[in-house]
């Protein structure tokens, strides 16, 4: 059962518009330092959307996997078989499109050129990545209305494996499906890692076997519950870097610091809650928080956005914000097939 006050109004549209801001924002300051980043851009708690308002690949991404979802329930309710055509499809025309110009990671592009060829997905996997690429397209599966839970987990541990194969890329992108989801449906932010935490333990030996498949095998690990459990485990601990940091909160200090720089998974998860966390009523703060940091600022800005909206709705963003962002009218189409 959710502990929930009641579905957040628009909640799709706010997650996705506050996703490709944060992205929007993180982009330009991706690769650079703290210091370097207020020397560019001033002090953060000012940094406005540049002109234009140009997302990465983690909107490209997260948008692949919106159309995918929406391919496979036009046939009928979410399961493996229907999801994984459409979404190996849209992995790959992201992969040849001449718009995949925004920084793409080695790991998506390297998997999404093997999903080209007819080989099974597991063998496109890369199974030693846990890169955060996984877990910073996963939104729109907190957002789909009525998938069982078992839907909901199965089919964010799949999105995230068919790139990233190391089982913390899966479990980080379940986790951060599930954070969208709880907010979007009144979760308070003041119980959201508790109830995070709670959703890990009790998944920690759960394999799903109908999503993945014998992916196990090819990550070498002795057991399907092996494989699940390195996951679990490490974002349990990761889980545990925020609930430390919010003990004792810093906000003029890098988030980077004490939850990680975001380039892996369960980091890029730890980080934006820690962000958002540490504002939640303030939504535009939490981004620039996020974007200005050492680490993977656009995934981690994208994150704290997708947070942020799905527990305040569209309204948290700047009209002037949401009116340029890029790709808004894909935006806007697939959110409101969702809020609908």
């Amino acid at each position: 059962m959710i502990p929930a006050r009641t579905l957040t109004t628009q909640a799709a549209s706010g997650t996705l518009t506050g996703l490709a801001l944060g992205d929007a924002l993180g982009f330009p300051t991706e690769f650079n330092d703290v210091p370097s980043i207020l020397a560019k851009c001033g002090p953060w708690r000012e940094m406005r959307l540049p002109k234009p308002a140009v997302v990465s690949d983690d909107t490209q991404m997260t948008l692949a996997l919106g159309r995918a979802v929406r391919t496979a329930m036009d046939e009928g309710p979410l399961t493996p078989e229907r999801l994984i055509g459409p979404l190996r499809q849209e992995f790959v025309d992201w992969h040849r499109s001449p718009d995949n110009n925004r920084a793409p990671g080695r790991t998506c592009m390297t998997a999404c050129r093997l999903l080209a060829d007819d080989r099974p997905w597991q063998e496109a996997s890369q199974t030693g990545s846990k890169g955060c690429g996984a877990n910073m397209r996963v939104a729109p599966l907190g957002l789909v209305p009525g998938l069982s839970e078992e839907q909901r987990s199965g089919a964010a541990q799949l999105q995230a494996a068919l790139t990233h194969g190391h089982p913390t890329a899966p479990t980080a992108s379940d986790l951060t499906a599930r954070a969208v989801f709880l907010l979007a449906h009144g979760a308070e932010p003041a119980g959201l890692l508790g109830q995070l935490r709670g959703y890990a333990e009790e998944n920690r030996d759960r394999y799903p076997h109908r999503w993945l498949g014998d992916l196990w095998r090819h990550a070498g690990d002795a057991s399907p519950e092996a494989y699940i459990r390195r996951g679990w485990d490490e974002c349990l601990a990761a889980l545990a870097t925020v609930e430390d940091a919010l003990r004792r909160p810093s906000p003029e200090t890098d988030p980077c610091e004490r939850t990680g720089d975001g380039w892996i998974a369960e980091e890029a998860l730890a980080t934006a809650l820690h962000c958002f966390l540490l504002f939640p009523e303030e939504p535009v703060t939490a981004l620039r928080r996020a974007a200005c940091t050492r680490g993977d600022s656009d995934s981690l800005a994208c994150l704290a956005g997708a947070f942020a909206g799905a527990h305040l709705g569209p309204g948290a963003w700047p009209q002037e914000w949401s009116e340029r962002i890029e790709y808004r009218s894909d935006l806007l189409s697939l959110g409101a097939l969702w809020d609908a």
